[in-house]
């Protein structure tokens, strides 16, 4: 059995891997039940309720992200963009009780419709151990850029 946190740090390459190869719905099916994803608005932003947020979905949302994406008349997300998710620095900061508190940094390149972006960003995740493995119960990312022109976010990190 590998070490916690090596299993974590595969973990997040894995959930990393299938968002760069479009297997959306798998990466959904990461999530728990009751999950958050989200993306403040502000950096040092302390609740997702004191002031708007970039994303905040939960599982319900995140799902319906997922549908639009495949959805043949998306015209605004086609072509999907290809990426590649670079996660580093992964550390567990805490784990009690089944969860595990898991801070990290990601570098996410975005290719869409002959335009290159560079994403930066911390990212924390709050993940559940189950008799399957690990799910996402929650993933906060902070990107570095979220208080300047966004231009459209039509990706998932």
């Amino acid at each position: 059995m590998p070490e916690p946190a090596q299993e974590v740090e595969q973990f997040l390459f894995h959930e990393a891997r299938l968002l760069d190869q479009q297997r959306y719905e798998d990466w959904l099916a990461l999530y728990a039940e009751d999950a958050t994803y989200w993306v403040p608005l502000e950096q040092g932003q302390q609740e997702a309720t004191e002031t708007s947020s970039i994303i905040r979905d939960d599982k319900t949302l995140l799902a319906l992200r997922v549908r639009q994406a495949r959805h043949p008349r998306a015209h605004a997300r086609l072509p999907l963009a290809r990426t590649v998710h670079q996660v580093g620095n992964v550390m567990v900061l805490a784990e009690s009780n089944g969860t595990i508190d898991v801070a990290s940094t990601l570098q996410l390149t975005e290719f869409r419709a002959e335009r290159q972006r560079l994403w930066s960003a911390l990212v924390e995740h709050r993940l559940r151990r189950v008799p399957a493995g690990l799910q996402i119960v929650h993933k906060r990312v902070d990107l570095v850029n979220s208080e300047g022109e966004l231009d459209g976010i039509a990706i998932l990190f």
